[in-house]
């Protein structure tokens, strides 16, 4: 399903009064070159999954002004002396003309390094900060979180299953980015309508109790769904609800559910119940609070558990509910006869790199080596050894405001994911916290950017 256009006031004020201030002072000629990257990773993370970006291109491609939104701004009160004739007009015919450069939609991604890049005029650069930054920050963080839970798994199911801890709309576009990193499916049906992702579900313990008894709720939901039965049987005690589970639907019997107590041992002793008493194939499903960290300890015990159906810990990103994704002016375009400035800032823990930029990634023998940052214009660096390679993680994604690389599919992008996390070195992929001030993988500005960073500290400093 195509996504619908978003609307324009879906921002900032500040990124519109900018965009009038520009108008009125006569500056809207100015081409300006701003990045998106993320400053810096949560100390719960050791890299990212890059999520959003086809989102904030589509919201690039069709961003529109309409009536209503101009009528709307003209109502402002801090609006109202910006919202001439001529800037109503130049809203009422805004379209994005200007370039973007992108990585890839699922690109393992780390800090100080751009996912965007958009060249344009000034205000069209301007006013599209705040979405891409809303798109992309909330995207990369569940889908980053997402990640370590697959690993995690090593190979088990897990399954999304997180809709009642967020907002309905981020809960859907939530279970579109777990999907993206390799979970088999989710719990929410318009997500699935709208992405096609896999739908899983059981009943809740509210059915259990609507009945007299455990073993009528049972039958009567297995008289529902002879083919499908997953049965919640925590309710009163686990294995006794896993005997009377087999005993309703012996070897029809799907699967059963799991969602508290100790659930290592509960699984072992819930798989002996149904193995002896005729439901060897059903499966065994966990959920209830579990994050990557529980997750790994349960398949380290062995605990036979063959889904894990994950929904807090991961829609809202519990250790790490946000990134410090930013949106950088990196160079300006004054006009003819006027040599390109690129911009820097240099405040403590805030600071940029100056100019345009590309991400090269070194890579030796289909493992992840190193990340450097160089100025658009450089030539690769010269490789250490025959069995590397570089690949340049940005490329062109809309010139002149039209759309050149086509949206990925939900498939190209798993397959795009899974790619990334094995190429991923042990230390990266680890799910400890990182070591402040130790990055478990390295990003590093070329020597030609370094030289530029140092001078422009002298000049402006």
């Amino acid at each position: 399903m195509q996504r619908a256009a978003t609307s324009a006031l879906a921002t900032d004020l500040y990124q519109l009064t900018m965009a009038a201030g520009y108008f009125h002072r006569g500056m809207s000629h100015r081409m300006a070159t701003c990045e998106l990257f993320i400053r810096r990773l949560p100390l719960a993370r050791r890299f990212l999954v890059a999520l959003g970006i086809d989102a904030a291109l589509h919201y690039i491609e069709h961003l529109r002004f309409s009536e209503e939104d101009i009528a709307f701004l003209r109502s402002v009160p801090a609006m109202r002396d910006a919202m001439t004739d001529d800037f109503a007009a130049y809203l009422r015919d805004f379209s994005f003309t200007g370039d973007v450069w992108a990585v890839g939609e699922g690109t393992i991604a780390f800090e100080n390094e751009p996912l965007l890049r958009v060249r344009a005029p000034i205000i069209q650069a301007q006013i599209l900060e705040t979405f891409l930054l809303s798109v992309v920050n909330h995207a990369t963080m569940v889908g980053s979180k997402a990640a370590r839970m697959v690993i995690a798994a090593d190979g088990r199911r897990a399954v999304e299953f997180g809709t009642r801890r967020t907002h309905p709309d981020a809960a859907i576009e939530a279970a579109r980015d777990a999907y993206a990193v390799g979970f088999a499916g989710t719990s929410n049906v318009e997500a699935s309508r709208r992405f096609g992702i896999p739908l899983y579900g059981t009943a809740a313990h509210m059915w259990t109790m609507a009945h007299a008894t455990e073993e009528e709720a049972f039958r009567g939901y297995f008289a529902v769904f002879p083919k499908s039965s997953i049965l919640l049987i925590d309710t009163y005690d686990t294995v006794r609800g896993a005997r009377r589970a087999v005993q309703v639907a012996r070897d029809q019997l799907a699967g059963v559910r799991l969602d508290s107590g100790d659930l290592g041992a509960l699984a072992k002793e819930v798989r002996a119940v149904l193995d002896a008493e005729g439901a060897p194939n059903a499966k065994i499903v966990a959920s209830g609070d579990l994050n990557e960290h529980s997750v790994a300890a349960l398949v380290a015990s062995g605990a036979p558990i063959d889904t894990f159906g994950i929904g807090t810990e991961l829609v809202c990103s519990v250790d790490a509910p946000s990134l410090g994704g930013v949106y950088k002016l990196v160079e300006i375009d004054e006009g003819p006869g006027t040599p390109v400035r690129p911009i820097a800032k240099f405040s403590v823990g805030k600071g940029t790199f100056p100019g345009a930029h590309q991400v090269l990634r070194v890579v030796d023998r289909g493992v992840y080596q190193e990340d450097v940052v160089i100025l658009d214009h450089e030539d690769s660096p010269t490789l250490a050894t025959s069995d590397q390679q570089v690949i340049g993680l940005l490329d062109t994604a809309i010139t002149a405001g039209r759309r050149v690389r086509p949206a990925a599919s939900l498939d190209a992008v798993r397959a795009h994911v899974a790619r990334g996390l094995a190429s991923l070195p042990p230390a990266v992929r680890s799910l400890e916290p990182a070591v402040p001030g130790q990055p478990a993988y390295s990003v590093r500005p070329s020597a030609s950017l370094a030289a530029l960073i140092e001078r422009l500290r002298v000049e402006l400093v």
